[in-house]
């Protein structure tokens, strides 16, 4: 009984359930519905709205880098490729570059090789003024390999401005076709020929510099080491240093002496004599043509005058003096029936011997003072002359000292030729003395002339 009251029961109540389970799914269904619709409305809105333009540009600048990394990931890869093409290429060029230089060298030598070969035609070289031309066989091999040309092993030098170097020699030498033939005549390698007197004389007449280059000079026998300085500057060298072939005397005891010797006519009788007349020059200023050292030096503030050249110096007895005075002298000198230059170096000082037409090898405004004494004067050709004073006023420095001594001349050239030219060389005067020379011989009416001279400061 009590359990069919219970079902009975249970069975009205279940259509209430049912129907309620039903309406909550209802409600639950519809508000996922909405919840979609709702959710889809405002992804519209995003979309569409006012705030679509975020994603779009999120969404372009994604796909734009990744499309820019993928080309520059591709162009690096391409600049790889190329670096280790132009590295390839860099190793080629460098080799090639070296095999150019070596055929180059080789190319040019054999150029030369064939150049100084004697051809069974000969060439003609002109030489002199004239209109005559003497074939390269007439003249020694080694001079037609010092005329040159030489051309450069790597071709032309925009330094130079040539592709080829023409040896420096003299125009003269080509005028004195024997004389250069028998200079230029040796064993190459071997000794050179003893013949001073032969070059000198070449020298003299224009030839200058000498070509000569590849031989040995004879050497002194039982040469000794030179005194030592400073005492060298007042001794006589011994014996042993010279090579005697070339000169009249055979000793330095024989060229002292010589000054003694009657009506000789050496143009420095008594250079040698280092105890005697040497030792006393420039050493007094009397007031007229003898100027003192000490005194020439005094017109410039101490120690601006510092180098410097003597023309004609003799056995460089001015050089020692001033070296004595801490200014370096370099004195140009010939052996004119002497070893002059030998004598200049064994006292250890600096000889150079060239003549005195040729352009002095120095810069122009770098020497404090040029001195000459007695080998400047009218022996000389006036336009010569005048070279050598515009060239003395190249090599001085502004402000550098001339000190002409014991220039010589005629009475009548005087204030006619040479004060003119000096005017117009431009130097400024400081000291100027004229004194006639007295002399009983054949030259009179003779003058000296001793001027300190300067070079305008501009």
């Amino acid at each position: 009984m009590g359990s069919e009251t219970h079902d009975q029961q249970y069975s009205k109540k279940l259509p209430s359930y049912n129907q309620q389970i039903h309406t909550q799914t209802q409600k639950h269904k519809l508000k996922s519905l909405m919840l979609i619709i709702f959710t889809n409305l405002v992804t519209i809105y995003i979309f569409t709205g006012p705030f679509s333009f975020m994603y779009k540009y999120s969404s372009t600048s994604t796909s734009d880098s990744s499309s820019i990394l993928q080309e520059l990931n591709s162009t690096k890869a391409q600049l790889a490729a190329s670096h280790t093409i132009l590295s390839e290429l860099h190793q080629r060029l460098n080799s090639t570059n070296l095999l150019v230089q070596a055929l180059l060298i080789d190319l040019t030598r054999e150029q030369e090789k064939q150049s100084n070969r004697v051809d069974e035609n000969p060439v003609i070289i002109k030489l002199g003024n004239d209109d005559s031309t003497t074939a390269a066989s007439t003249i020694s091999d080694e001079l037609s390999i010092s005329l040159g040309p030489h051309k450069l092993p790597f071709g032309h030098s925009p330094k130079i401005g040539a592709g080829e170097i023409h040896m420096p020699v003299g125009e003269a030498c080509l005028k004195f076709h024997e004389e250069l033939k028998q200079y230029m005549t040796y064993e190459i390698g071997g000794e050179c020929p003893v013949d001073d007197v032969l070059a000198q004389g070449l020298m003299l007449k224009g030839c200058e510099p000498l070509p000569r280059r590849r031989c040995h000079p004879k050497s002194p026998i039982n040469y000794v080491e030179p005194t030592p300085f400073p005492d060298s500057l007042w001794t006589t060298p011994p014996d042993t240093s010279i090579i005697w072939d070339s000169y009249a005397c055979k000793s330095y005891h024989c060229l002292v002496d010589r000054k003694n010797e009657p009506g000789n006519s050496y143009d420095c009788k008594g250079c040698f004599d280092l105890e005697k007349e040497e030792k006393i020059k420039w050493i007094f200023d009397d007031g007229g043509l003898d100027f003192g050292i000490d005194q020439v030096l005094a017109t410039k503030a101490a120690g601006t005058i510092r180098i410097g050249l003597d023309i004609g110096g003799g056995t460089g007895t001015f050089a020692a003096r001033m070296k004595e005075r801490n200014v370096t002298i370099i004195t140009s000198t010939l052996n004119l029936d002497g070893p002059f230059n030998n004598m200049v170096a064994s006292r250890g000082l600096i000889p150079m011997y060239i003549s005195i037409s040729q352009r002095f090898p120095f810069f122009e405004n770098t020497l404090d003072i040029v001195h000459s004494m007695d080998v400047i004067g009218n022996w000389m050709p006036d336009t010569m002359l005048e070279f050598v004073f515009y060239d003395i006023y190249r090599v001085l420095r502004p402000g550098g000292l001339f000190w002409l001594d014991h220039f010589f001349c005629f009475g009548s050239q005087l204030n006619k030729t040479y004060v003119p030219m000096l005017d117009r060389v431009g130097f400024n005067k400081l000291r100027w003395h004229v004194e006639m020379k007295l002399d009983p011989g054949v030259r009179k009416n003779v003058w000296y002339i001793s001027a300190l001279m300067e070079k305008p400061m501009i």
